[in-house]
C-alpha cells in the first residue's frame, strides 16, 4: 500500500493536471515562475544537486555570481517544463507543431522513413514530452521507457499522458519481458524509438567523459544502434523563448569500424555525450538534472 506522502504526491500530480489544463498560460507562467523562484531560495536537495552539476558545466572558472544566476534560471525552466506537462493535454496537436523550431529536421525524417529503424537519443533538456508529441503528431508514432514511479497510480498517470500525446510507453523495469528486447523488435520492423539517453538508471551503463569529468551513460540507445542496424540520431532541446521549444537533431552517430561490439557501444555513448555537452554548455540552464550523474557523485557501493 502506498504511505501517505506517495498518496499526496499523486493527488498533487492529479490536481495539476486538473486545474492547470484550464489555467490561462500567462496565469500559469506566472504562478510556475513563483514557486520556482520560492523552490531556489529554499535550496533543497534538488537545487543544490542542480547547482553541483551546473557547477561543473560552467567550469572551475565561472563565478559564484554566475553559477547561482544559472541555477536560479534552470530552476525556472525547470518548473516551466511541468507547467507545460500539465497544460499539453489541452493543446491541438497543430499548436505543438507551430511553437516547435526545428532545426536539422531532415535527418529526422530522413531517419523515420528509412525502413532500418530510428532512434532519438535525448538528454534531460527543454521539454522532452512536448518533443515527443511534435515527433508523434509530425513524423511518425514511437516507443521510448519510462522509469516506474511510485505510488503505482502516478506511474499510470504518466503513462496515460504519454499515450495520450502518441507514445507508445514500456516500463524500464517490472514488465513481462525486458525493453531491450522489445525497442529491438521495434527497430527490426522500421519502427522509431526516443530514449533520455544522459543518465544511467541501471546501473550498467557506460562511463564517459562529461565536461572533463567522469560520468555514467545508459548503453542502451548505442547497443540497439549496433544490434539492430537503425539510424541513432541525438537531438536536443531548449528554449529559444517563453512560449517555443527548438529540437535541434545532429548528424548520425555510426558504429566504428574495425573495434568490437562492446568497444563500439562504448565509442558510441561517448559520441552522445560529447554532443549533449555541446548543447548543455550552449544552454545550461535547460539541462533538468537534479539527479547524480558524475562518477564522484555516485554512491557505489549500490
Amino acid at each position: 500500500m502506498p504511505g501517505t506522502t506517495e498518496r499526496l504526491t499523486d493527488a498533487a500530480y492529479a490536481a495539476g493536471w486538473a486545474v492547470l489544463r484550464g489555467t490561462p498560460e500567462f496565469i500559469a507562467r506566472r504562478q510556475f515562475d513563483a514557486i520556482a523562484d520560492a523552490a531556489y531560495l529554499r535550496h533543497g536537495k534538488g537545487v543544490q544537486r542542480l547547482t553541483s552539476n551546473l557547477r561543473r558545466v560552467l567550469g572551475d572558472d565561472a563565478s559564484e555570481r554566475e553559477l547561482r544566476r544559472t541555477a536560479h534560471r534552470g530552476v525556472r525552466s525547470y518548473l516551466r517544463y511541468w507547467r507545460e506537462v500539465f497544460q499539453l493535454p489541452r493543446m491541438k496537436v497543430e499548436e505543438v507543431i507551430a511553437l516547435s523550431v526545428i532545426v536539422d529536421e531532415h535527418l529526422i525524417r530522413d531517419a523515420a522513413t528509412s525502413g532500418d529503424g530510428m532512434i532519438l537519443a535525448l538528454p534531460h533538456m527543454g521539454n522532452w514530452d512536448w518533443a515527443g508529441a511534435w515527433l508523434a503528431g509530425a513524423v511518425t508514432p514511437f516507443t521510448t521507457v519510462a522509469e516506474r514511479l511510485e505510488p503505482a497510480s502516478l506511474f499510470d498517470r504518466f503513462v496515460e499522458f504519454r499515450e495520450g500525446l502518441g507514445m507508445e510507453v514500456l516500463p524500464l523495469t517490472g514488465g513481462e519481458r525486458a525493453p531491450f528486447g522489445i525497442l529491438a523488435d521495434r527497430l527490426r520492423s522500421g519502427g522509431s524509438l526516443a530514449l533520455l539517453a544522459d543518465r544511467d538508471l541501471t546501473a550498467t551503463g557506460r562511463e564517459v567523459q562529461f565536461f572533463g569529468r567522469a560520468a555514467r551513460m545508459p548503453a542502451g540507445p548505442a547497443a540497439l544502434a549496433v544490434d539492430t542496424g537503425a539510424f541513432l540520431v541525438p537531438v536536443t532541446l531548449t528554449y529559444p523563448d517563453e512560449r517555443r521549444l527548438c529540437i535541434r537533431a545532429h548528424p548520425y552517430v555510426q558504429p566504428p569500424a574495425g573495434l568490437d561490439r562492446s568497444e563500439q557501444i562504448a565509442a558510441m555513448t561517448q559520441s552522445l555525450a560529447d554532443v549533449f555537452a555541446g548543447a548543455i554548455k550552449a544552454a545550461p540552464h535547460d539541462w533538468h538534472m537534479l539527479q547524480r550523474v558524475f562518477v564522484e557523485d555516485l554512491d557505489t557501493s549500490r
